[in-house]
């Protein structure tokens, strides 16, 4: 897909540290820069979705709120059935859109709790630059 990946890992990394003035205006970036289809609309929205959970911070039922980023097992399963409703024959490109910005997001946090952890070569470690560009050239 086309959507501004780059931008998106960069939103990803604001919600995640719950940066949301920077967060908004990195998703008025992203909506000047998304093509108009619908698999772009679909993850534009479930980006708008994470910075009202965000802000709101009071819905019990939220992903964003019940979600352990700190336990990898946790969000790899998360992950792991966001990837089973983008392949779904069910979902159209709307959903799969919604889908593949969640699954982005999880592969981020999967990311930072493995940085997050010592490691005996630091040169090891997946920089933010490199997480980019590795899923750019996923899509």
């Amino acid at each position: 897909m086309t959507f501004p990946q780059a931008l998106a890992t960069r939103y990803f990394q604001l919600i995640n540290n719950h940066q949301l003035t920077e967060a908004q205006r990195q998703l008025q970036r992203i909506k000047q820069q998304t093509p108009k289809t619908q698999w772009d609309h679909g993850y534009y929205k479930a980006l708008q979705g994470m910075l009202l959970t965000r802000k709101t911070n009071g819905n019990q039922h939220a992903f964003l709120q019940n979600i352990n980023p700190n336990s990898k097992t946790a969000v790899e399963q998360y992950k792991n059935e966001f990837s089973k409703h983008i392949k779904s024959r069910f979902h159209d490109d709307f959903d799969r859109g919604f889908f593949s910005a969640w699954t982005d997001y999880t592969q981020l946090l999967i990311k930072t709790i493995e940085e997050s952890k010592p490691k005996a070569d630091p040169e090891g470690q997946t920089s933010i630059a490199q997480y980019a560009e590795s899923t750019q050239k996923q899509g």
